[in-house]
């Protein structure tokens, strides 16, 4: 393992966090509906840890002699509040699988700052799929 591989995988988890940044904003300006003023909220509160993810990234990216990107991965279209948050939670299960990753690469080339924070961006991570599935089970008026 080298630490090229490591840092193409936190570009590829950057280019991620991007998009949840933007997804996040996107989604909290177009979602409709009873409970929009909740979801706006919610989606807005996720705003500043995708963006401290992204930093974090950014910056050791560099250091280990690599370039930040500065493409996103495409946000996923949605219309309805149920489509948004199903979106919101399938690209949180995916970086919850992409930090895990990150964990084992830094590991493996004996990063272990790297790989510290990326077990507590894995906890930040891992809280929200549970907070999105509340909210999708929940009583929807329909």
């Amino acid at each position: 393992m080298s630490k090229q591989a490591l840092v193409a995988a936190m570009n590829d988890q950057l280019s991620a966090e991007y998009q949840a940044v933007i997804q996040y904003l996107q989604y909290s300006a177009i979602v409709t509906g009873p409970h929009r003023p909740e979801l706006v909220a919610f989606f807005r509160a996720e705003i500043p840890d995708e963006q401290g993810h992204a930093q974090y990234l950014a910056d050791k990216i560099s250091a280990l002699g690599g370039i930040p990107t500065t493409v996103a991965k495409p946000v996923p279209p949605g219309s309805d509040p149920r489509e948004l948050l199903q979106n919101v939670l399938d690209a949180e299960t995916e970086a919850v699988a992409a930090y895990t990753r990150l964990i084992d690469l830094a590991d493996a080339v004996g990063e272990i700052g790297i790989r510290i924070q990326m077990e507590n961006f894995l906890q930040d991570e891992s809280n929200h799929p549970d907070e999105t599935q509340k909210i999708l089970h929940g009583n929807w008026g329909e």
